[in-house]
């Protein structure tokens, strides 16, 4: 197929068959999984996951690609959910499902924290993303790509960093390298808040402003003696807190 990229929809398509080969042997799909591809494009991911499951479903918005799937996947055990993946009910298809895909990089975190509601249904996840998105979530404590999205990702998920992917692997070439992430979530979380919309809104606060210390961020939720029963020294910054420490905040406060 013919297809031009649509920039509104993110579009890059992955093409190098040798990157192709290590995403599938990293996702090791089997084939009584319950999996579904986020944007199946052109079927870089598509194809070679259909050649090992009974059933692929795929989550696609471009109704031109749509059309185009529906005549090359005739006989193939597929199921096409023609759908925006930021408001597709991933639950509806059922528990321990496998989630994957090369994500848009202009929406990546909208769906991963959309992802993240649904994941009591989800055994793992494996995403190209942007390197330097992938970087951010799965990062240490004091270094500058820990933020936000690190606190909260964390939060939920153990995340390994798999694989790094050139610009030329993909068509058009992006203008940033990419990366290949496993999201697996905590099977018992290992450090519980106890509200969890008060834990969001402690971190969301911290890294408001990320340069300003904890004092200054804080203020209004957490005063002088919060700090001292939790031992954390107000002058530090958001980005030297572990997950713990905002969930030990979280759980003061509540």
């Amino acid at each position: 197929m013919k297809h031009i990229a649509k920039k509104r929809f993110g579009q890059n398509f992955l093409t190098d068959q040798s990157v192709i080969a290590s995403l599938v042997a990293a996702i090791s799909p089997q084939a009584d999984d319950l999996m579904v591809e986020i944007g199946p494009g052109l079927g870089a991911l598509t194809k070679p996951l259909l050649q090992k499951l009974k059933l692929l479903h795929v989550v696609e918005v471009d109704r031109d690609i749509i059309a185009w799937m529906q005549k090359a996947y005739v006989n193939c055990a597929i199921s096409i959910h023609n759908a925006d993946a930021l408001k597709f009910d991933f639950t509806s298809l059922g528990n321990n499902l496998r989630v994957t895909g090369n994500l848009p990089y202009n929406i990546s975190t909208p769906i991963l924290f959309h992802l993240l509601d649904n994941v009591s249904h989800i055994t793992d996840m494996h995403f190209m993303l942007q390197k330097e998105v992938v970087e951010r979530m799965v990062a240490a404590p004091s270094t500058p790509a820990y933020g936000r999205l690190s606190v909260m990702l964390q939060y939920r998920l153990q995340m390994d960093y798999l694989i790094t992917v050139p610009p030329e692997a993909f068509e058009p070439a992006p203008k940033v390298e990419s990366a290949f992430v496993r999201c697996v979530p905590h099977a018992t979380l290992p450090f519980e808040a106890k509200d969890e919309a008060l834990f969001a809104k402690v971190v969301l606060a911290a890294f408001g402003q990320r340069r300003k210390t904890l004092r200054n961020t804080l203020k209004g939720l957490l005063d002088d003696n919060g700090f001292t029963a939790l031992n954390i020294n107000s002058q530090l910054r958001a980005e030297n807190l572990t997950v713990a420490n905002f969930v030990s905040i979280a759980n003061y406060l509540r």
